[in-house]
């Protein structure tokens, strides 16, 4: 029997794009067995949502749930649900100092770890402004993530004025994506006004790719549209090059992020471009495993063909490829905002519902 081929990490794609190409790779998790090992395939960042924090806690219960019963002790007027986000930020805390060294060596443009806000706060712009700021002074290489809402846009503007560094989420279009830009653009511009330290922020503005594609499918499929599957898989792509040229063209100090992976194109097609791409471990693994080449490909457009019949046949698409597809006022209420936005509640849920079964186990 002969021993299995030894696999030189250097030539993993992961690795070779993180060392031949401007296009950064974090890891879509604050896990931090995972981040250790992403960081071995070049990655510099981390993001996390209500989603994957949950999911972090729950495999690694031997650890938390201690913990949990430990933090009720010593709060012991904590309600369940500030003791789960004790926990997040102690996961997040945990998972940044793992990011230190990166965040040192590029002056702050990497090596952050993003955490959300709570999604229970999506209505209230100056309560998600108070949690940026709070979280921003848990270590210094944290980057805050708030949505791309109408509210939540404000709430961007107003948390980067207060030198909080930011990531949007409940992203998935081009003009969610410019409009949180230009946010940061305004914050930034406030703070000069006013005389406050410069400093790399390191912001950047996601795009859940995946996502907008999951929107299109279950858009289609409600209103009995056929069109070529493949298609479908290219819409979060083509919203990714989209917005990255138009960030390039109007000279943004942020970042697109590619982020909710659902395939290998949301990393492989954006690869040359200054900009952050951060699958979920598993994906970076598959990657990996499959070989998938490095090439520079975010200036290859996407089939004229796709986009043409992208935009005549889902309405959908063309309010989230064009950039005045939607107006501010319409974000919160795209498909894709809705539905994620529930999921992150779900999650926000669930989380008080495991700390409840530590603090009050069922008889």
């Amino acid at each position: 029997m002969t021993d299995a081929p030894t696999i030189d990490a250097a030539t993993l794609p992961l690795r070779v794009a993180a060392e031949t190409t401007p296009t950064s790779l974090w890891n879509d998790s604050a896990d931090p067995e995972e981040l250790s090992r992403s960081i071995g395939f070049g990655a510099v960042g981390a993001t996390c949502n209500p989603v994957i924090a949950l999911a972090a806690i729950r495999n690694d219960l031997e650890t938390w749930g201690p913990r949990i019963a430990q933090l009720a002790e010593a709060h012991p007027t904590a309600g369940e649900s500030e003791l789960g986000w004790m926990v997040v930020e102690e996961l997040s805390i945990e998972a940044a100092r793992l990011l230190e060294p990166e965040f040192r060596r590029s002056g702050g443009r990497n090596g952050r770890l993003s955490i959300q806000t709570d999604p229970r706060l999506h209505r209230d712009a100056d309560a998600l402004v108070e949690q940026a700021v709070h979280f921003s002074g848990l270590a210094e290489n944290i980057i805050v993530k708030i949505p791309a809402t109408a509210t939540g846009i404000r709430a961007i503007e107003e948390a980067t004025f207060r030198g909080v560094s930011i990531n949007a989420t409940v992203s998935f279009t081009v003009p969610q994506a410019l409009a949180v830009a230009e946010a940061i653009e305004r914050g930034l511009d406030r703070r000069e006004a006013a005389g406050l330290p410069d400093h790399e922020f390191g912001s950047v503005v996601t795009i859940m790719g995946g996502r907008l594609d999951d929107w299109l499918k279950a858009w289609v499929e409600r209103n009995r549209v056929l069109i070529d599957p493949g298609y479908l898989e290219w819409a979060g792509v083509a919203a990714l090059k989209r917005a990255y040229e138009l960030f390039v063209e109007r000279g943004y100090r942020s970042r697109v992020l590619s982020a909710a992976f659902r395939n290998h194109m949301q990393w492989s097609e954006l690869l040359g471009g200054d900009l952050v791409v951060s699958p979920p471990f598993a994906w970076q693994q598959l990657i990996n495993d499959n070989a998938i080449p490095v090439e520079h490909r975010i200036d290859r457009p996407v089939d004229p063909r796709i986009i043409e019949v992208l935009l005549e046949k889902v309405p959908e698409f063309r309010r989230a490829y064009e950039p005045d597809g939607m107006t501010l006022d319409e974000f919160a209420d795209f498909g894709a905002t809705r539905r994620t936005l529930r999921q992150f509640l779900e999650a926000d849920a669930a989380l008080d519902a495991l700390v409840r079964d530590i603090l009050v186990p069922a008889p």
